[in-house]
């Protein structure tokens, strides 16, 4: 290998990441000391954004395309670096790829029960669980805000702190529902498109936004299990009680009609045979 040749590989002349997992949102692509050459060619793939930081700082952002990289497309980094007329040397640059697909499934679950004041049952001891879907919207600001300087961002990373705010909105949603506990099933739904547009206000300011939020189960405690089921078999027996008065007054009437029937017979009978008085 001649100098040149060896020279030429120490510059980066194609930048682009292909995603091999299901969890990644941000990955910085391996310079490895090599600098990125004037002219070089920046592949962002559909769902990808890429974004140039320079000490610290995000420049530069670049959605979907081919892009080769020049100080015309390149003037925050421009700015930044002082190429005030024009550069064709080589740089340094740290370049993070951001996934702005949906991530769906990732779990959520109430590891204390949150507490709900009840019209029937008073005081309530609540636990929920289910899934929901998370998205970059900005990825500038998840840089600055969450990222920081990991090479390697994935969901885990963010799921716990999105969970605490489940956690944390999730009782005052119950709460403003109104919905009594006996109802809370078949309101599931609804709620959990309002947090979904609650924890989009509050990520916000993090770029990501909650696109769906799901609530699969909301359970509560034994003795509240207990209390209800009482009362659907206090509720049971109340309509057996009924079904058994109907039922008396028709065998009542019945056995009445049968009794007058009877008389009648009777009476016929003692005229037989005709002539006989």
């Amino acid at each position: 290998m001649g100098l040149w040749d060896k020279i030429q590989g120490e510059f980066v002349d194609i930048i682009e990441w292909l995603d091999d997992s299901r969890d990644t949102i941000v990955w910085r692509f391996p310079r490895y000391q090599n600098e990125i050459k004037m002219g070089a060619q920046l592949i962002v793939r559909e769902s990808q954004t890429a974004v140039f930081v320079n000490e610290g700082q995000v420049a530069d952002v670049f959605k979907p395309g081919t892009h080769t990289l020049q100080t015309q497309n390149l003037p925050i980094l421009s700015t930044l670096k002082g190429w005030k007329y024009g550069f064709d040397s080589p740089w340094k640059a740290e370049v993070y790829f951001v996934n702005t697909r949906q991530f769906t499934d990732l779990k959520w679950g109430t590891q204390n029960p949150v507490m709900l004041r009840d019209a029937e049952f008073g005081m309530v001891r609540l636990r929920a669980f289910g899934a929901y879907a998370l998205r970059v919207t900005e990825p500038d600001k998840l840089l600055r805000e969450l990222v920081g300087t990991d090479p390697q961002f994935r969901t885990e990373e963010v799921s716990e702190f999105v969970r605490q705010l489940i956690v944390g909105h999730l009782g005052s949603a119950l709460a403003t529902a109104g919905v009594p506990v006996l109802d809370l099933a078949a309101r599931q739904l609804e709620i959990g498109q309002q947090l979904a547009g609650v924890l989009t206000t509050e990520l916000a300011g993090y770029g990501i936004q909650i696109p769906k939020f799901v609530i699969e189960n909301i359970s509560v405690p034994p003795e509240v299990e207990e209390a209800i089921d009482k009362r659907t078999s206090m509720g049971v027996v109340g309509n057996l009680d009924t079904y058994t008065k109907f039922q008396t007054a028709n065998a009542i009437e019945d056995a009445a009609n049968n009794s007058g029937g009877a008389g009648r017979r009777s009476g016929s009978a003692s005229a037989w045979p005709p002539g006989s008085g």
